[in-house]
């Protein structure tokens, strides 16, 4: 009987994602799977759960566990994210009401608080009597109310954003008491083997690890592999943001040798964002650390595998770095939720700079904490440079680290550094950091003129892109609440950035921050505790100043820095909560990642990340299909998309025998860009802005001197 049960589960789990794999409903107008589908395989995988753990001690802990995975999938699917550049909202009524899918979404959504309820009413007493404990009921609300303020992004309509805030967080208690339950319905007579399991795995809570391990390793490797299959099949080798478009240009002419490069023929026709062209030289403005690392993976043909190899290595990092401070458990607990972590995947499967930023911090403070703990010159040498090529990449994150790290020196938190130890440091940093100095002058002929600042300064106006408070402030950009930047408006940008982050940190329904919440009122914080959340009051202050909230762009991107403090944090909270309910609690934890892996990873693969800002690498495509060899490709759409995505497979001598991509922006534009190639076929595309989907051919090859 019971194996009936298994193979009729599996048969209509197979039919489900077959039924849903062919249904264009699962798919988008171009044939490619969306974030619908996801539902589609949590229904699925409820369905295996519940008949393989049906009829056996764990029943009840599968219909809890099917239920969890469910209703967090319907939940994601109430959510507009989307490809285009918004912060992500909750879709309430009357919009729910008005999609037959959706009506179906939120139904299950109330199937599953309907389960919750009566799991209430069923432990009322016990729930009762725990309440009525001295400070329980004071702590859960306050839990409560700090996962809850991060619970949506904030919105200009204030009344849709006090409902949003409702439902949002109203979602999370849901989740929150699923997983409870979940916990709770472990058979008892199994927590004994579960605590000797997770023991044996996650270590000791009394040793620290001397160095690193196969579990370390293995964990690296994972998030290796995982980053670099989404950027392989997510994000598909290309850029997708305007910075990505820049850093990849830089690294290219970087990796053939060159400082700069000569200008093209006509700026109108090559015009891409964030490159700086003057009458003798073209180059890109970003900082120069980020395209100097990228440089190896361009110059061996694979940039995309840049960032990944990075993250495994940030992984082995954070495993030496915590076992200097916590205890091998705190460790291992927080590398597998740095390994479970879809803020941490998604940024490494990308371009931009914020894995190599997070490489150098962990190196510098890895450096010196070694250095405070044995005395090395050597490891204080190491975690200077680390500072200094921190600040090459993202300069304020490098001042971050660098105020941290010389705190940490001078003895914040632990022992003093020896003089020869603090010179080594300083001699680190300024030498490698001054590397700026001769690079500016190269590109704007000022040593101390950023390209980036001069850059802005031109395209925005004077102090755009400064530090600071003033009506200046700003770029015009739709993720910039106001005009100017004043104090109000550093506090929308946190609530935003915490919003992002209670959703992107884990991908939990209940709440990415629900744990830390529960660590800051437990009353169990430790030393180690308090400098965790120094350094996220660090980076949050030094980041009020500025106008920018980094937008929806891979989560709070611009408060990167503290994901290791989030991750650490969370263990803590979680090793607290292990003195409280024990193994159950860990297995909470880990039924949380596992469903962020299976729910929350794919589905914003699907619903964002795949051709995220209509950027895609369908010219590539195109390229060698028509064998456009050496002729001139006229794109129609706008800069950006349409041309940023074929610019960069540009040669770098815009007179190779090769396809030379120019923007059609106009009649002039075309003319002239003619009769600079007079002797090349010519092609015209038209972009994704046009076409609303990939890139098509509209006219070509067309012999040279055709009119247009």
């Amino acid at each position: 009987m019971r194996n009936g049960i298994r193979l009729l589960s599996l048969g209509a789990a197979v039919w489900i994602v077959a039924a849903a794999w062919g249904s264009p409903f699962f798919r988008n107008d171009e044939g490619d799977l969306n974030g619908h589908f996801v539902l589609a395989l949590a229904l699925a995988g409820a369905g295996v759960l519940l008949g393989f753990t049906a009829r056996t001690g764990w029943s009840h802990f599968g219909r809890w566990l099917a239920l969890a995975l469910v209703g967090q999938a319907a939940a994601l699917q109430l959510i507009d994210a989307g490809t285009r550049i918004h912060f992500q909202h909750y879709r309430l009524p009357p919009e729910v009401l008005a999609d037959p899918f959706l009506r179906w979404a939120i139904l299950l959504v109330g199937l599953q608080t309907l389960a919750v309820l009566a799991g209430i009413g069923a432990q009322a007493g016990f729930i009762g009597q725990w309440m009525r404990r001295p400070g329980h009921a004071v702590r859960l609300a306050a839990v409560f109310i700090l996962s809850s303020c991060a619970a949506a992004a904030v919105s200009r309509d204030q009344r849709f954003f006090a409902l949003e805030l409702t439902f949002a967080a109203f979602v999370q208690m849901v989740n929150a008491a699923n997983i409870l339950f979940l916990a709770w319905s472990i058979p008892q007579d199994k927590l004994k083997v579960l605590s000797m399991r997770f023991d044996s795995w996650l270590g000791s809570r009394e040793t620290r690890p001397g160095a690193l391990d196969r579990f370390a390793l293995l964990a690296a490797l994972w998030v290796t592999l995982l980053s670099a299959g989404l950027s392989w099949g997510v994000y598909q080798r290309h850029p997708h943001v305007a910075d990505e478009v820049a850093y990849l240009y830089n690294a290219r002419y970087f990796a053939a040798g060159k400082v700069v490069m000569a200008p093209p023929p006509l700026v109108g026709a090559f015009n891409v964002d964030l490159m700086d062209y003057q009458p003798d030289k073209w180059f890109s403005a970003v900082p120069l650390g980020w395209p100097a690392v990228l440089t190896v993976g361009a110059a061996l043909g694979i940039p995309w595998l840049v960032n990944p190899i990075l993250a495994g290595f940030n992984v082995l990092l954070v495993y030496l770095l915590l076992g200097e401070i916590y205890s091998l458990r705190i460790a291992r607990i927080s590398v597998l939720l740095l390994c479970a972590s879809p803020w941490h995947a998604f940024l490494a499967m990308s371009f931009m700079t914020h894995t190599v930023t997070m490489t150098f911090a962990l190196l510098a403070l890895l450096g010196v904490t070694r250095a405070r703990r044995n005395g090395s010159t050597a490891w204080a040498l190491l975690a200077g440079a680390a500072v200094g090529a921190g600040s090459l990449v993202r300069p304020l994150d490098g001042l971050i680290v660098g105020v941290l790290v010389g705190a940490w020196a001078i003895g914040v938190g632990g022992t003093r550094l020896k003089l020869s130890g603090l010179v080594a440091l300083a001699a680190g940093t300024v030498l490698v950091g001054a590397l700026v100095l001769p690079y500016n002058k190269a590109l704007t002929g000022n040593p101390t003129a950023s390209p980036l600042i001069s850059y802005l300064n031109k395209q925005y106006g004077p102090h755009s892109n400064d530090y600071g408070f003033g009506p200046e402030r700003g770029m015009g950009w739709p993720t910039d609440a106001y005009p100017g930047h004043t104090p109000f408006e550093a506090l929308i940008n946190a609530q935003l950035n915490g919003a992002s982050l209670n959703t992107d940190l884990f991908g939990w329904g209940a709440g990415s921050l629900c744990l830390i919440a529960a660590l800051l009122f437990s009353g169990a914080l430790r030393r180690p505790d308090y400098l965790m959340l120094s350094a996220i009051a660090v980076v949050l202050l030094a980041y009020a100043p500025y106008w920018g909230n980094g937008g929806p762009d891979f989560g709070a991107r611009y408060w990167y820095l503290i994901l290791v403090p989030c991750v650490a944090l969370s263990a803590r909270g979680l090793e607290w909560l292990e003195t409280v309910s024990g193994v159950r609690a860990t297995a909470a934890v880990a039924v949380l990642c596992g469903l962020a892996l299976f729910n929350y990873l794919p589905w914003r693969s699907l619903d964002k990340y795949h051709h995220y800002l209509r950027m895609r690498p369908d010219i590539r495509t195109l390229s060698q299909e028509r064998s456009f060899g050496r002729s001139l490709v006229l794109v129609r759409g706008e800069r950006f998309p349409d041309y940023a995505s074929a610019a960069i497979y540009n040669p770098l001598d815009l007179n190779s025998n090769a396809p030379v991509f120019v923007w059609d922006h106009d009649a002039s534009v075309r003319a002239k860009i003619l009769s600079i190639y007079p002797d090349r076929p010519t092609w015209i595309v038209e972009g994704p802005s046009i076409t609303h989907a990939g890139y098509r051919v509209a006219a070509g090859p067309l012999p040279p001197g055709s009119p247009l």
